[in-house]
């Protein structure tokens, strides 16, 4: 077993989360403990501006590099706060530009800084990989959903819902199907900076106040998305132009929240299953607005709980996905998979840099 840190910080752009657990890449061990470095406006104001400019963005960017180094500042803060010795060090970057059908997969973090910095070696680009055999690059966390279900009845989804949702249905006899459902709190939290003046609406607040407006739900819904048979996966900015064009600036704050929390939620009603799960959990931001968790039970058959209803760590679940994944790195073990990636047979990913090789 190998003593190993998860990193993350998603696309819902709101700060790292780190996690220390003990794998082997195929079973977990032990956990341990996990904290969650929050970025200051100045940081989170430029990576959401990054994202916009990614697609013609220069590598040598000075905006871009003064981002990347002090995203990485904050990954070696919340390494050393952790307070754990660790063998590896899994960080999967913070992803400015996600498009595979371009072969195109783009996140920043410096891991070799990060190897300098912290003394133990740094496992990443889990993605590039797989996009350069013709996969999605995404979702990741599906071969770590199964680990911790393993004693769960089936089948079984779990939902991530962060900057964009993404689902993870575990079949009886541990089959994978992933894919991204749809948005998940990003056209939301944009909502929320716009309307608020706030990083996102907090408790679904806002979208609580606001009713949904139905005509603008079914312009949004007609992205040609929805249409794409799974595997499949998207960008944080792939609904920006829809969500502009289909007439939601008219509405009020509220019903324009309202209306996004729906779009959200169809999203994920319509996500083609192999067959319907039995039980739903959520993970991620979207399980702390309840405007969001009260829909989803409104219109899903199957019971939904935030994944702490079965004994999991839902802000720490990604991070602690990216140490296991770092293991099965380490191990030579696939990270992705036909039903999850598209990728044509199980595929490792991930490359190791070492501390003395950093800078």
């Amino acid at each position: 077993m190998l003593r190993t840190i998860g990193l993350m910080s998603g696309t819902s752009l709101d700060g790292v989360d780190a996690a220390w657990l003990t794998t082997d890449g195929e079973v977990i061990d032990a956990f341990g403990p996990v904290l969650t470095l929050p970025y200051d406006d100045r940081l989170r104001t430029d990576l959401r501006r990054i994202l916009t400019l990614a697609p013609a963005l220069d590598p040598a960017d000075r905006r871009l590099r003064s981002a990347s180094a002090r995203l990485t500042e904050y990954h070696v803060l919340a390494v050393a706060a952790l307070g754990r010795e660790a063998y590896l060090i899994g960080l999967p970057g913070q992803t400015i530009l996600h498009r595979p059908a371009e072969g195109r997969t783009w996140q920043i973090g410096e891991a070799g800084e990060l190897a300098w910095r912290s003394g133990i070696p740094v496992a990443h680009d889990f993605r590039s990989r797989d996009v350069a055999a013709g996969g999605q690059g995404a979702p990741l966390a599906p071969v770590y959903h199964r680990a911790l279900a393993s004693r769960f009845e089936k089948p079984l989804a779990v939902l991530n819902l962060g900057g964009v949702g993404n689902v993870s249905w575990i079949g009886d006899d541990g089959a994978l199907v992933a894919f991204d459902t749809g948005p998940g709190n990003g056209p939301l939290n944009d909502w929320a900076a716009q309307h608020l003046g706030a990083p996102f609406d907090r408790d679904g607040a806002l979208a609580s106040a606001g009713r949904a407006d139905r005509s603008v739900l079914a312009r949004l819904l007609a992205h040609p998305y929805f249409a794409r048979r799974p595997p499949k996966s998207l960008d944080r900015l792939d609904f920006t132009a829809s969500v502009g064009a289909s007439g939601l600036a008219a509405l009020t704050p509220e019903d324009g929240a309202a209306t996004l929390v729906a779009f959200t939620v169809e999203a994920i009603v319509r996500a083609p299953l192999p067959t319907p799960p039995r039980q739903w959990l959520v993970s991620g931001g979207g399980r702390h607005n309840r405007a969001i968790m009260q829909a989803l039970r409104a219109a899903l058959s199957a019971p939904v709980e935030p994944v702490e209803a079965v004994g999991w760590d839902g802000d720490a679940l990604e991070a602690q996905c990216f140490g296991f994944l770092a293991a099965r790195a380490a191990a030579g073990l696939p990270i992705s998979f036909p039903h999850t990636t598209g990728v044509a047979h199980p595929m490792p990913g991930g490359r190791i840099v070492t501390p003395h090789r950093g800078r």
